[in-house]
């Protein structure tokens, strides 16, 4: 190879490169002339989300599914609800055992039990019938959501048949069948006596 034509290739290669940036500066005024063009509207953008998603998803095409019947189809959705219940349930589980600490206040309200009578300690009111007191009860208990202590009072009718309860006695009585219209509780003993 002669010198002129070592020369005409160095020229051949330079040459692409200085056209190639006059080229990108051409290009770039029309780029911003592409953008100034007004938009086509987004026909989703009018519907709610709900929709919109509900568009979008039918839009994405997956593969069919086996064909199922309308049981299966049931039997499924009813398995998906267990499992979600079951989830549910031990994070509520999680949530109450978390909430417990370590066991110190108000202990939790006492639950009924069936085929055994109620037991209740309450303070004698009244005792101007005869073979009848009047026993308030109260009950102090942590709400199982607002960890609020809730105090309840109540007044019961108590079947006393010696008339051995006197007011402001503390009395312990028990559930028994009905005895009157108002009267379904019977006195066990009389735990403390008035001052």
């Amino acid at each position: 190879m002669s010198e002129e034509e070592t020369e005409n290739t160095e020229e051949a290669q330079e040459a692409p490169v200085e056209e190639a940036p006059e080229a990108a500066e051409e290009a770039a005024p029309e780029a911003p002339v592409a953008e100034e063009a007004p938009a086509e509207e987004d026909p989703l953008a009018d519907l709610p989300w709900k929709e919109r998603r509900r568009v979008l998803k039918s839009r994405e095409s997956g593969e069919a599914g086996p064909e199922k019947s309308g049981e299966e189809r049931q039997a499924e959705r009813e398995a998906a609800r267990k499992k979600k219940a079951a989830v549910r349930r031990n994070r509520r589980e999680e949530i109450k055992s978390a909430r417990k600490g370590d066991g110190v206040g108000t202990p939790p309200a006492e639950k009924t039990r069936t085929g055994k009578p109620k037991e209740r300690q309450g303070k004698v009111v009244s005792n101007k019938t005869d073979k009848t007191i009047t026993v308030q009860i109260d009950t102090a208990r942590r709400h199982p959501v607002y960890e609020k202590i809730v105090r309840q009072t109540h007044k019961i009718h108590v079947h006393d048949e010696r008339n051995e309860a006197n007011e402001g006695d503390v009395v312990r009585v028990i559930e028994t069948r009905k005895l009157s219209r108002t009267k379904h509780w019977r006195l066990i003993e009389v735990v403390e006596k008035a001052r």
